[in-house]
């Protein structure tokens, strides 16, 4: 970037990146089909928390407003989770005024990403995507999009922050760019880029109180985005993330003391996966890993960031502190293993959970169920309709059904058909453990 040399040059401001980047910024327009129970006591402040969950089920069609980014010439646009994820009908409008009809390839809601592939597009343009690892707080930065309705706009600022995780609205799962430039609802999937119209992100949320922009937006960074495009056009359909079987936590001021450090940093491993790639590499609990690939990690967001950017495949150099001596290795990327085999079984009619389907718990499992590292056993994977009556809930683990322990999917169907119409049902549920009386 120059500093600009004359007064004409000043005159122009971002003009000619506006005249760059803006033509590969869309309008979305999604509608999705929705669920809902309607009942005549369902805005009664009393009667209605009594009858929630009675009533008649009715479709409606919801529609959704946003923005989203041409990143290639055949058409491949990235957007947001929430604006166009489980969408049944999509339509983009460019700046010209053209439009398409567009489908998902791959959707992620912990992301908040969607990568779409527009019909019959050609020659289209786009906007090449900027390492954001280069990115540096201060930058001067453009965010374009459709906030309100009101069609394509531009807001300046500058990167504010970066590594942000724990904010944007999302349950503190999320890894950010912050920008002070204005981003309100509607700017959604669209661009936030450098002074040289590269995409550095794609604005997400804000963090406010009065539902307006208060000057705090959150971009996910364009290094994550390219991960997704190429798994998109690999055929993918949802993101595959490098599994770490891993548990740990932030170094804070207090624990830094205890460790021996001058000053907090790293993520704290409590425990690992018996078949995590970390344990392989050498790692062991008690180690602080301070780095990936080079860049610094400092919660747990950031390391599945950094191995997010990495991929499946490949080998990440992880930086771990141990007894105040620092060392690299080397950490294979992969998916979690589907192993030993999951055995998915659906419960019979012959028994009192019929419709329930159980299944082994393994490393893959547990990650697509959020189920705590150390789970194991036989996991609910289906709650069907009959048991959520009795008060079981996907996810929980059996531990015995009359007594007879439940280690495989088909100890569950015997014991069930044993014990007829009625018994005790044990689970484990969030680390408790709960029992449920049942009586047909």
């Amino acid at each position: 970037m120059q500093v600009p040399a004359s007064q004409a040059q000043i005159s122009m401001g971002f003009t000619p990146v506006v005249e760059q980047s803006a033509p590969a910024v869309v309008n979305i327009y999604a509608k999705r089909v929705v669920a809902e129970q309607v009942s005549p006591f369902m805005n009664d402040p009393f009667f209605g928390s009594i009858f929630r969950g009675q009533g008649q089920v009715r479709q409606r069609v919801q529609n959704s407003l946003g923005s989203g980014v041409i990143l290639s010439g055949d058409g491949i646009v990235v957007s947001n989770f929430h604006v166009v994820g489980d969408a049944t009908e999509i339509r983009v409008v460019l700046r010209d005024r053209r439009e398409y009809n567009a489908k998902v390839l791959l959707a992620d809601e912990e992301a908040d990403l969607a990568i779409m592939q527009l019909d019959g597009a050609a020659d289209l343009p786009h906007l090449d995507l900027r390492n954001s690892d280069e990115v540096a707080v201060g930058e001067l930065v453009l965010a374009i999009g459709n906030p309100f309705g009101v069609g394509q706009t531009v807001s300046s600022g500058i990167v504010s922050g970066l590594a942000r995780s724990g904010v944007g609205g999302d349950g503190g799962r999320g890894y950010f760019l912050q920008t002070d430039a204005p981003i309100n609802p509607g700017n959604s999937g669209g661009a936030l880029v450098d002074i040289n119209g590269r995409l550095i992100g794609v604005n997400t949320s804000i963090l406010t109180r009065s539902g307006g922009s208060n000057g705090i937006g959150f971009a996910i960074p364009a290094n994550l985005v390219e991960r997704f495009v190429e798994q998109a056009r690999e055929g993918q359909t949802t993101f595959q993330r490098p599994w770490a079987g891993v548990t740990g936590q932030a170094v804070d001021f207090d624990m830094a003391g205890g460790l021996g450090l001058s000053v907090p940093e790293g993520v704290i491993l409590s425990s690992i996966h018996a078949e995590s790639p970390f344990a392989e590499a050498g790692f062991e609990a008690g180690d602080i890993v301070v780095a990936v690939d080079d860049q610094p990690v400092n919660t747990p967001q950031e390391m599945v960031f950094r191995m997010s950017v990495a991929g499946i495949g490949e080998k990440a150099q992880v930086t771990r502190l141990r007894d105040g001596q620092r060392e690299t290795l080397a950490v294979q990327m992969i998916a979690p293993p589907d192993r030993p085999a999951r055995d998915e079984t659906t419960l019979s009619r012959r028994v009192v959970l019929a419709g329930m389907t159980v299944a082994n718990v393994n490393p893959a499992v547990i990650a697509e169920m959020d189920l705590p590292l150390d789970a194991s056993g036989v996991v609910i994977t289906d709650a069907g309709q009959i048991a959520p009556r009795l008060g079981l809930q996907t996810g929980d683990i059996l531990l015995g059904i009359n007594g007879a322990d439940i280690r495989e999917p088909k100890d569950a169907e015997s014991a069930l058909r044993d014990a007829g119409r009625s018994g005790i049902i044990e689970v484990l549920r969030a680390g408790r453990r709960m029992a449920f009386r049942f009586r047909v």
